[in-house]
Protein backbone atom coordinates (compact mmCIF):
# COMPACT_ATOMS: atom_id res chain seq x y z
CA UNK A 1 0.00 0.00 0.00
CA UNK A 2 1.59 3.50 -0.60
CA UNK A 3 2.09 5.48 2.23
CA UNK A 4 4.11 8.77 3.74
CA UNK A 5 5.61 10.57 0.95
CA UNK A 6 5.74 8.18 -1.67
CA UNK A 7 1.20 8.48 -1.74
CA UNK A 8 1.60 12.61 -1.57
CA UNK A 9 4.06 11.99 -4.74
CA UNK A 10 1.70 9.81 -6.29
CA UNK A 11 -1.38 12.14 -5.77
CA UNK A 12 0.73 15.01 -7.15
CA UNK A 13 1.53 12.81 -10.47
CA UNK A 14 -2.01 12.30 -10.82
CA UNK A 15 -2.89 16.60 -10.19
CA UNK A 16 0.32 16.98 -13.10
CA UNK A 17 1.59 19.18 -9.91
CA UNK A 18 5.00 19.74 -7.34
CA UNK A 19 4.33 19.52 -4.02
CA UNK A 20 4.99 22.67 -1.53
CA UNK A 21 3.92 21.25 1.87
CA UNK A 22 2.24 18.02 3.32
CA UNK A 23 0.62 17.73 6.81
CA UNK A 24 -0.90 14.44 7.75
CA UNK A 25 -4.28 14.60 9.20
CA UNK A 26 -6.69 13.54 12.14
CA UNK A 27 -8.30 10.08 12.07
CA UNK A 28 -7.00 7.45 9.33
CA UNK A 29 -7.58 4.32 11.21
CA UNK A 30 -7.70 1.97 8.42
CA UNK A 31 -6.22 4.77 5.61
CA UNK A 32 -3.84 6.98 5.50
CA UNK A 33 -4.77 10.48 5.13
CA UNK A 34 -3.12 13.96 4.61
CA UNK A 35 -3.16 17.53 3.38
CA UNK A 36 -0.90 17.95 0.52
CA UNK A 37 -0.22 21.60 -1.07
CA UNK A 38 0.23 21.71 -4.89
CA UNK A 39 2.11 24.28 -6.72
CA UNK A 40 -0.25 26.57 -7.14
CA UNK A 41 -1.07 26.91 -3.58
CA UNK A 42 -3.76 24.78 -3.36
CA UNK A 43 -4.59 22.57 -0.36
CA UNK A 44 -6.15 18.84 -1.58
CA UNK A 45 -6.94 15.92 0.80
CA UNK A 46 -5.03 12.71 -0.29
CA UNK A 47 -5.73 9.14 1.19
CA UNK A 48 -5.01 5.73 0.26
CA UNK A 49 -7.33 2.23 1.25
CA UNK A 50 -8.40 -0.53 -0.30
CA UNK A 51 -10.62 0.24 -2.78
CA UNK A 52 -9.81 4.29 -3.72
CA UNK A 53 -11.76 3.98 -7.12
CA UNK A 54 -15.20 2.82 -5.21
CA UNK A 55 -14.99 4.94 -2.46
CA UNK A 56 -14.82 7.60 -5.54
CA UNK A 57 -18.24 6.22 -6.84
CA UNK A 58 -19.54 6.31 -3.61
CA UNK A 59 -18.77 10.09 -3.52
CA UNK A 60 -19.99 11.11 -6.67
CA UNK A 61 -23.43 9.20 -5.89
CA UNK A 62 -23.44 11.44 -2.69
CA UNK A 63 -22.67 14.39 -4.35
CA UNK A 64 -25.74 13.52 -7.13
CA UNK A 65 -27.80 13.05 -4.08
CA UNK A 66 -27.40 16.38 -3.29
CA UNK A 67 -25.65 15.93 -0.02
CA UNK A 68 -22.29 17.91 0.72
CA UNK A 69 -19.37 15.74 -0.44
CA UNK A 70 -15.89 16.35 -1.63
CA UNK A 71 -15.31 16.65 -4.72
CA UNK A 72 -13.19 13.42 -6.40
CA UNK A 73 -9.94 15.82 -8.18
CA UNK A 74 -8.55 12.92 -9.29
CA UNK A 75 -8.26 8.68 -8.09
CA UNK A 76 -6.32 5.63 -9.53
CA UNK A 77 -6.15 1.85 -7.95
CA UNK A 78 -4.24 3.39 -5.11
CA UNK A 79 -4.73 6.99 -4.67
CA UNK A 80 -7.77 9.47 -3.76
CA UNK A 81 -7.33 13.01 -4.09
CA UNK A 82 -10.37 15.07 -3.00
CA UNK A 83 -10.88 18.62 -3.08
CA UNK A 84 -9.93 20.22 0.52
CA UNK A 85 -13.20 21.47 3.04
CA UNK A 86 -13.11 23.75 5.77
CA UNK A 87 -15.09 21.06 8.55
CA UNK A 88 -13.06 22.51 11.89
CA UNK A 89 -15.93 22.61 14.17
CA UNK A 90 -17.58 20.06 16.03
CA UNK A 91 -20.52 17.92 14.10
CA UNK A 92 -22.48 18.58 17.16
CA UNK A 93 -22.80 22.53 16.27
CA UNK A 94 -24.44 21.44 13.29
CA UNK A 95 -27.56 18.76 14.47
CA UNK A 96 -29.86 20.58 12.41
CA UNK A 97 -28.07 20.80 9.36
CA UNK A 98 -27.42 17.35 9.37
CA UNK A 99 -30.73 16.30 10.01
CA UNK A 100 -31.50 18.36 6.51
CA UNK A 101 -28.54 17.01 4.79
CA UNK A 102 -29.89 13.48 5.87
CA UNK A 103 -33.01 13.89 4.88
CA UNK A 104 -31.89 14.76 1.47
CA UNK A 105 -29.92 12.21 0.62
CA UNK A 106 -32.60 9.62 1.82
CA UNK A 107 -34.76 11.15 -0.84
CA UNK A 108 -32.74 11.12 -3.41
CA UNK A 109 -33.66 8.80 -6.21
CA UNK A 110 -31.72 5.99 -6.07
CA UNK A 111 -32.58 3.73 -9.40
CA UNK A 112 -29.44 5.00 -11.00
CA UNK A 113 -27.44 3.15 -8.57
CA UNK A 114 -29.52 0.09 -8.50
CA UNK A 115 -31.59 -2.37 -9.92
CA UNK A 116 -35.07 -1.61 -9.63
CA UNK A 117 -36.50 -2.76 -6.22
CA UNK A 118 -32.79 -4.07 -5.41
CA UNK A 119 -30.77 -2.87 -2.37
CA UNK A 120 -27.10 -3.59 -1.90
CA UNK A 121 -24.42 -2.07 -3.93
CA UNK A 122 -22.83 -3.07 -7.31
CA UNK A 123 -19.08 -3.67 -5.86
CA UNK A 124 -17.63 -5.17 -2.38
CA UNK A 125 -16.03 -2.33 -0.50
CA UNK A 126 -13.81 -2.84 2.80
CA UNK A 127 -12.77 -1.22 5.61
CA UNK A 128 -9.02 -1.93 5.77
CA UNK A 129 -8.63 -5.59 5.44
CA UNK A 130 -12.20 -6.09 6.39
CA UNK A 131 -14.30 -6.98 3.08
CA UNK A 132 -17.88 -5.65 3.36
CA UNK A 133 -19.47 -7.60 0.82
CA UNK A 134 -22.58 -5.81 -1.12
CA UNK A 135 -24.16 -7.04 -4.68
CA UNK A 136 -27.96 -6.86 -5.05
CA UNK A 137 -31.04 -8.79 -3.40
CA UNK A 138 -34.73 -7.88 -4.18
CA UNK A 139 -35.23 -8.37 -0.01
CA UNK A 140 -33.57 -6.15 2.24
CA UNK A 141 -33.89 -8.65 5.46
CA UNK A 142 -32.61 -11.01 3.87
CA UNK A 143 -29.47 -8.78 2.36
CA UNK A 144 -29.07 -7.24 5.83
CA UNK A 145 -29.25 -10.96 7.49
CA UNK A 146 -26.74 -12.42 5.11
CA UNK A 147 -24.52 -9.67 3.96
CA UNK A 148 -24.50 -7.61 7.59
CA UNK A 149 -25.01 -10.13 10.39
CA UNK A 150 -24.20 -13.78 8.88
CA UNK A 151 -20.55 -12.55 7.51
CA UNK A 152 -19.19 -12.38 11.03
CA UNK A 153 -19.71 -15.39 12.19
CA UNK A 154 -16.72 -17.20 10.85
CA UNK A 155 -14.56 -14.45 12.80
CA UNK A 156 -16.57 -14.30 16.06
CA UNK A 157 -16.34 -15.76 18.96
CA UNK A 158 -18.50 -19.12 19.51
CA UNK A 159 -21.08 -17.90 21.81
CA UNK A 160 -21.96 -14.60 19.65
CA UNK A 161 -22.14 -16.56 16.40
CA UNK A 162 -24.41 -18.97 18.14
CA UNK A 163 -26.82 -15.74 19.11
CA UNK A 164 -26.00 -14.41 15.55
CA UNK A 165 -26.92 -17.69 13.64
CA UNK A 166 -30.65 -17.18 15.80
CA UNK A 167 -30.87 -13.76 15.67
CA UNK A 168 -30.63 -14.24 11.64
CA UNK A 169 -33.39 -16.51 11.38
CA UNK A 170 -36.01 -13.54 13.15
CA UNK A 171 -34.79 -10.68 10.46
CA UNK A 172 -37.79 -11.60 8.18
CA UNK A 173 -40.01 -10.65 10.85
CA UNK A 174 -37.94 -7.52 12.55
CA UNK A 175 -36.94 -5.79 9.11
CA UNK A 176 -39.06 -4.78 6.31
CA UNK A 177 -38.24 -7.02 2.72
CA UNK A 178 -39.10 -3.78 0.72
CA UNK A 179 -38.77 -0.51 2.34
CA UNK A 180 -38.41 2.64 0.45
CA UNK A 181 -34.84 2.33 -1.46
CA UNK A 182 -32.42 4.95 0.07
CA UNK A 183 -29.24 5.82 -0.69
CA UNK A 184 -27.04 5.70 2.76
CA UNK A 185 -23.65 6.89 3.61
CA UNK A 186 -23.22 3.95 5.61
CA UNK A 187 -20.11 4.65 7.75
CA UNK A 188 -22.00 7.95 9.52
CA UNK A 189 -20.03 8.65 12.54
CA UNK A 190 -19.08 12.11 13.76
CA UNK A 191 -15.45 11.73 12.22
CA UNK A 192 -17.06 11.14 8.95
CA UNK A 193 -19.22 14.58 9.49
CA UNK A 194 -17.42 17.76 8.77
CA UNK A 195 -18.95 21.47 9.95
CA UNK A 196 -18.58 24.91 10.09
CA UNK A 197 -20.00 27.41 11.02
CA UNK A 198 -23.43 25.35 12.11
CA UNK A 199 -23.38 24.27 8.82
CA UNK A 200 -23.00 20.69 7.42
CA UNK A 201 -19.44 21.26 5.09
CA UNK A 202 -19.09 17.41 3.69
CA UNK A 203 -19.70 13.93 4.24
CA UNK A 204 -16.74 11.95 4.16
CA UNK A 205 -15.38 8.36 4.10
CA UNK A 206 -19.05 6.33 2.86
CA UNK A 207 -19.78 2.48 2.90
CA UNK A 208 -22.66 3.61 0.35
CA UNK A 209 -25.09 1.05 -0.21
CA UNK A 210 -29.09 1.38 -1.25
CA UNK A 211 -30.88 0.45 1.38
CA UNK A 212 -33.51 1.64 4.82
CA UNK A 213 -32.52 4.98 5.49
CA UNK A 214 -32.87 4.16 9.05
CA UNK A 215 -29.69 1.60 8.95
CA UNK A 216 -27.96 5.27 8.55
CA UNK A 217 -29.33 6.08 12.29
CA UNK A 218 -27.11 3.78 13.56
CA UNK A 219 -23.67 4.59 13.37
CA UNK A 220 -24.86 8.27 14.21
CA UNK A 221 -26.78 6.94 17.36
CA UNK A 222 -23.77 4.22 18.02
CA UNK A 223 -21.32 6.66 19.56
CA UNK A 224 -23.45 9.87 20.04
CA UNK A 225 -26.87 11.17 20.60
CA UNK A 226 -28.58 13.58 18.25
CA UNK A 227 -30.69 16.29 19.61
CA UNK A 228 -34.30 16.78 19.16
CA UNK A 229 -33.18 19.22 16.47
CA UNK A 230 -31.54 16.84 14.45
CA UNK A 231 -34.92 14.34 14.73
CA UNK A 232 -37.48 17.48 14.24
CA UNK A 233 -34.94 18.51 11.06
CA UNK A 234 -35.08 15.07 9.86
CA UNK A 235 -39.18 14.68 9.65
CA UNK A 236 -41.62 11.53 10.80
CA UNK A 237 -39.70 8.41 11.27
CA UNK A 238 -41.60 5.07 10.69
CA UNK A 239 -43.41 3.59 13.25
CA UNK A 240 -40.99 1.07 15.42
CA UNK A 241 -37.79 2.77 14.14
CA UNK A 242 -36.39 2.49 17.65
CA UNK A 243 -36.68 -1.21 17.95
CA UNK A 244 -34.82 -1.57 14.16
CA UNK A 245 -32.15 1.36 14.50
CA UNK A 246 -30.95 -0.87 17.89
CA UNK A 247 -30.42 -3.84 15.18
CA UNK A 248 -29.26 -1.60 12.73
CA UNK A 249 -26.16 -1.05 15.33
CA UNK A 250 -25.28 -4.68 15.84
CA UNK A 251 -23.13 -4.36 12.24
CA UNK A 252 -21.24 -1.78 13.21
CA UNK A 253 -20.76 -3.07 16.34
CA UNK A 254 -19.41 -6.10 15.09
CA UNK A 255 -17.25 -4.29 12.63
CA UNK A 256 -15.55 -2.45 15.89
CA UNK A 257 -15.22 -5.74 17.61
CA UNK A 258 -13.51 -7.56 14.30
CA UNK A 259 -11.32 -4.79 13.59
CA UNK A 260 -10.09 -2.92 17.05
CA UNK A 261 -10.65 -5.98 19.13
CA UNK A 262 -12.30 -7.39 22.60
CA UNK A 263 -12.42 -3.69 23.86
CA UNK A 264 -15.89 -3.90 22.15
CA UNK A 265 -17.29 -7.53 22.85
CA UNK A 266 -19.38 -5.72 25.67
CA UNK A 267 -21.11 -3.62 23.41
CA UNK A 268 -21.77 -6.45 20.99
CA UNK A 269 -23.36 -8.62 23.53
CA UNK A 270 -25.42 -5.73 24.98
CA UNK A 271 -26.27 -5.07 21.91
CA UNK A 272 -27.57 -8.78 21.62
CA UNK A 273 -28.84 -8.52 24.36
CA UNK A 274 -31.54 -5.43 23.56
CA UNK A 275 -32.69 -7.13 20.42
CA UNK A 276 -33.14 -10.31 22.35
CA UNK A 277 -30.77 -12.22 21.01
Amino acid sequence: MTSGMELARAAAVLMGSGITGVRPMGGGDLSEIMTVWLDDGRPVVVKNGPAPRIEADMLWALRAAGAPAPEVLAVDDTVLVLEWIDGTDPMRSAWTDLGRVLRTLHAADPTALAPSGHYGWARDFAFGNLTIGNGFRDDWALFWAEQRLLVHVPHVAPAIARRLESLARTIPDRLPARPTPALLHGDLWSGNVLAKDGRISALVDPACCIGHAEADFAMLTLFARPTSDFWEAYGPREPGSAERVTLYRLWPALVHLRLFGSAYHDMVTALLAEVKA
